[in-house]
């Protein structure tokens, strides 16, 4: 189990090692400028197939950002800072992107 924090631009990272890397039992966390990935019916998001449903968006980076709630994916939960701490301690292996 691996707890994927995706903290980039979608668009810096090697977007095949990333989306082969995630296995069912993985955690996907995006944050900081990683929010743009949870951004509804974006071409990223047509074109992955997530093994996992674990998809989580760190809230107050989407409101930092202007990003309202309304423009995420439904894929994607919605989490607080305390919510993103209590998932490294269930995941005790991280992947940083």
């Amino acid at each position: 189990m691996i707890l994927h924090t995706l903290m980039s631009s979608p668009f810096k990272i090697d977007l095949i090692l990333f989306n082969q890397s995630i296995l069912k039992k993985d955690a996907l966390v995006v944050l900081q400028d990683g929010v743009l990935f949870s951004i509804k019916n974006n071409f990223l998001l047509k074109t992955f197939i997530f093994k996992t449903k674990k998809l989580y968006v760190l809230k107050n980076d989407l409101n930092i950002r202007g990003i309202l709630d309304s423009k995420v994916s439904n894929l994607f939960f919605s989490i607080e800072y305390l919510d993103f701490v209590v998932l490294t301690e269930i995941y005790s292996k991280q992947m940083v992107w």
